[in-house]
């Protein structure tokens, strides 16, 4: 699904990744944890094809070379990254921001364009399944909303767009522990043999609801370690000084 070489990076003469490499194969959920500053985000950033950095290395998705496909061609080959901090668009209805983008995803893909009312009994069955209350469909795009709203609305994007590649960049942060459960059934209710999840996260909490196959730690801009879900638990205890 993804493979990562030797992936190096700087913004404004910082370097931040320092020759990362990761392999995640479909069907794989893969945490990434590591101390502020170490280049999490950054990873996201340059997976999902935000501009700035300074690149070498080279990153497959699907076989195909990441670094020649532009944003919205990313997006509409399955890949999805759900915000730490998710951008507020006054002006911009949630709903129909939902059904053009699920749109443009089908329609790059071959598929036919949902129309208003076949888009309708979908969105209302994923709200529910998250437990989203309707009225926020009808507001502006994260204007107002709270942070856990704000963070299963991007879920509620996940679920809608069924990506085959997930990347969750904090998604966990700042949520009470009944949203905290929504955002991993969520996840868990998409979890395949041909999706895959990068779960980018600074807290164990979150792994509690969904195992991942594999626990990376980042520290200064590669991975100083990996094993598998008990790593977690052993970060959470003795903190990445040992490491």
């Amino acid at each position: 699904m993804l493979k990562i070489n030797n992936l190096s990076a700087k913004i404004e003469n910082k370097q931040i990744l320092n020759g990362l490499n990761l392999n995640v194969k479909a069907g794989e959920i893969h945490a990434i944890m590591g101390p502020n500053g170490s280049g999490k985000s950054t990873l996201a950033n340059i997976l999902s094809g935000k501009k700035g950095y300074e690149i070498s290395g080279s990153i497959t998705y699907q076989d195909k070379d990441l670094f020649k496909l532009e944003i919205e061609e990313r997006a509409h080959n399955g890949l999805f990254l759900a915000f730490q901090y998710p951008l507020e668009i006054p002006g911009v209805n949630t709903s129909n921001f939902l059904k053009t983008s699920l749109n443009a995803i089908r329609k790059s893909n071959g598929k036919k364009e949902l129309d208003a009312l076949e888009f309708l009994k979908i969105i209302k069955l994923k709200a529910a399944e998250l437990k989203i209350d309707e009225k926020i469909l009808n507001r502006q795009l994260n204007v107002g909303f709270s942070g856990g709203e704000k963070k299963k609305n991007e879920i509620l994007q996940m679920s809608l767009y069924e990506p085959n590649m997930v990347i969750l960049d904090e998604t966990d942060s700042g949520l009470d522990i009944d949203a905290l459960k929504i955002v991993a059934n969520g996840v868990n209710s998409l979890r395949d043999k041909k999706r895959s999840f990068l779960i980018i996260t600074h807290y164990q909490r979150l792994l509690d609801y969904i195992k991942p196959d594999f626990v990376h730690v980042l520290m200064q801009g590669k991975i100083a370690k990996t094993g598998c879900s008990d790593l977690a638990l052993e970060l959470e205890k003795a903190g990445y000084e040992k490491i």
